[in-house]
């Protein structure tokens, strides 16, 4: 848990700045209701572990913020007939929708294929306003409640979306699509999962920390390439690091030399891989990832 994780994510609070995610959420809920059980995976969802993952739930809600994890969930809903309640969040703007549920569509269903890497921001790059996740979590709730207590009309086949600026909802009906309905772990590409941290990154393109130290304590280190926004560079960033942020780094590869070697670093993960990703495209071969980012740094 971060500082800056407070604001808008509800149930962390100060003591838990340091913390694991997973077990501050465990004890903030159990704090909440203590006759549920919580069982916690220290884990991070890949294809090789989303099968057993999903297996043993009745219904998946995903809190997720990128577009590989929320290909993968629903994915795992398809090949295991799971409910999927999804949110999303983005600026001012909110979206909760169920997907797979009693035939109905699926994620995929409505946004077919995932975005490119540079054009899918994460809450660092482009900002939230605080209270939304938490509005959308609690809308997530009720339609997970409803789908396991089979009240009410779910939203299945309509996506629900709240602008907090007019603080207006709107409802976008959508059908279910034969051909996208189909695809499932099995049959799905296999890059709609590629290089974020919920997915296997090719292991030559992840640096741990403890390689990466030795590797800045070479008399010809690393160029250390920095992803992340202005403010979070300001705040920390590993020393002689250059900043190039995610969103513009398609406009600017070209400052990156080829001849390497260039380790790519960001918060979590998430963006160094996307970015990795992005350079391996355009032909850079000696550009490596840091595993878990600064946090695990």
């Amino acid at each position: 848990v971060e500082l800056t994780n407070l604001p808008r994510q509800i149930l962390y609070g100060p003591a838990d700045v340091g913390q694991p995610k997973i077990e501050a959420a465990a004890r903030a809920l159990g704090r909440l209701n203590d006759l549920v059980a919580y069982e916690l995976h220290h884990l991070r969802v890949s294809p090789d572990n989303v099968r057993a993952l999903v297996a043993g739930y009745d219904v998946v809600v995903d809190g997720s913020d990128n577009f590989p994890t929320r290909y993968l969930l629903n994915d795992a809903c398809v090949s295991l007939g799971k409910p999927l309640v999804s949110g999303a969040i983005y600026k001012f703007e909110g979206q909760v929708s169920v997907f797979n549920y009693q035939g109905g569509p699926t994620y995929r269903c409505l946004f077919p294929e995932p975005p490119s890497a540079a054009e899918a921001p994460d809450c660092n790059t482009t900002g939230v306003l605080n209270v939304l996740p938490g509005l959308i979590g609690t809308v997530q709730a009720t339609e997970a409640l409803k789908v396991v207590l089979g009240l009410g009309d779910v939203l299945s086949g309509r996506l629900w979306v709240l602008d907090t600026l007019s603080f207006q909802s709107r409802t976008l009906r959508f059908k279910r699509d034969a051909v996208q309905s189909a695809i499932n772990l099995d049959t799905a590409n296999p890059t709609d999962y590629f290089d974020v941290s919920c997915a296997p990154t090719p292991a030559n393109t992840l640096l741990t920390s403890s390689e990466l130290r030795a590797l800045l304590a070479d008399a010809m280190p690393p160029l250390l390439l920095d992803v992340r926004n202005p403010l979070e560079y300001q705040r920390r960033h590993l020393p002689g690091a250059v900043l190039l942020p995610l969103p513009q780094l398609p406009a600017r590869a070209a400052e990156v030399p080829r001849q390497g070697p260039v380790v790519v670093y960001c918060q979590s993960g998430v963006r160094s891989a996307q970015a990795v990703a992005l350079l391996r495209d355009l032909g850079y071969e000696n550009v490596r990832t840091l595993s878990g980012g600064l946090e695990e740094f």
